[in-house]
């Protein structure tokens, strides 16, 4: 079988069929359904014993306050109702937020910023991704582009029955243009020939280093898989933190619904640092303590398990815009 055809048929990746026939669906759901549909969740909140769990959630996503102050005009200015919104450019913004956000009357207004997001807005927006800083209130995080970032794996394979190595596959950009991604070229540089490492790019511009595409399944044949943030976060960290590999990473500098700013360094993941001079030592430290990188592993699966019950994530989206609505709306 082909390469290019094998890959297709086993990336490991989620159905982008499959996502958009339900996402559609939902979007054209009348809007008298989704508000009936937002009072039942309501109700069902009031009967959940992890009220306080929920509510820790949605107030991590959504620091906005009474206390915060907003630029009323600069608000209304930049912002839109429901019922002018227009699909963005990369439509799985639209179609994740949207679906939630039709269950509000739809003269209610908000700020949709699609894309990478590592700036902290000027007026409350609601973003997929925003950076780990103080102060960043109008950061309101939201579930997006959910298909291509939450994939969660089945590894039946048992850590110490892996390769003895760390695996690295993905793009690095155009060198001496805006869209390098100089942390992952600067890594390249220093590990492609380690004997620790594995690593290749998929850019057609770096034939040196250039290596076919591998299928999640073929990176699950690694002890420790790197995950490098790219223009935000690394999209493959849910997948491998839900695996029997060990993610290997630098401190996060950005964090999505996945709440990466959470995380702790060596207890949820690896931690290299940001210049990559410990990444020989720190594989070869858990090399030789398996049972120290299974600890990883245990800690990671807990933490993944959380985002795994999907009436409890609609409830916490929910609420998340809830709480944004009464926060800029009211003002």
């Amino acid at each position: 079988m082909p390469r290019k055809l094998y890959y297709m048929l086993h990336s490991g990746k989620n159905s982008k069929l499959c996502y958009y026939l339900h996402a559609y669906l939902w979007i054209h759901l009348p809007h008298w359904l989704m508000i009936w549909t937002y009072r039942q969740q309501m109700k069902m909140l009031k009967k959940r014993n992890d009220q306080s769990y929920i509510w820790n959630r949605v107030n991590y996503y959504n620091q906005l306050s009474e206390q915060t102050p907003i630029d009323r005009e600069a608000f209304l200015q930049a912002s839109v109702t429901l019922r002018d919104q227009r699909v963005t450019g990369q439509k799985v913004y639209y179609l994740d937020s949207y679906c939630y956000a039709r269950c509000f009357p739809l003269s209610q207004r908000w700020v949709l910023l699609p894309g990478d997001i590592v700036h902290v807005p000027n007026v409350p927006s609601i973003t997929k991704s925003r950076p780990l800083v103080q102060h960043c209130e109008n950061s309101v995080l939201f579930k997006m582009d959910k298909v291509r970032h939450f994939i969660f794996v089945n590894d039946r394979k048992p850590f110490r029955e892996k390769k003895n190595q760390a695996i690295f596959r993905g793009l690095i950009g155009q060198e001496g243009s805006a869209e390098l991604k100089k942390n992952r070229y600067d890594f390249v540089v220093k590990y492609f020939d380690h004997p620790l490492c594995d690593v290749g790019v998929v850019d057609q511009q770096y034939p040196q280093w250039r290596t076919e595409k591998l299928t999640i399944g073929e990176h699950l044949d690694y002890k420790f898989i790197f995950t490098l943030e790219g223009n935000d976060v690394a999209s493959n960290l849910k997948w491998v933190m839900s695996s029997n590999s060990v993610a290997v990473m630098p401190r996060p500098t950005c964090e999505t619904w996945f709440m990466e700013g959470t995380l702790i360094p060596d207890y949820h993941y690896i931690e290299i640092e940001s210049d990559y001079s410990d990444v020989g030592e720190r594989l070869a430290y858990y090399i030789d303590h398996p049972d120290k990188a299974e600890e990883i592993i245990l800690h990671a699966h807990e933490f993944v398990n959380q985002f795994r019950d999907k009436k409890r994530e609609k409830l916490i989206s929910l609420l998340v815009l809830k709480k944004y609505f009464d926060q800029t709306n009211g003002i």
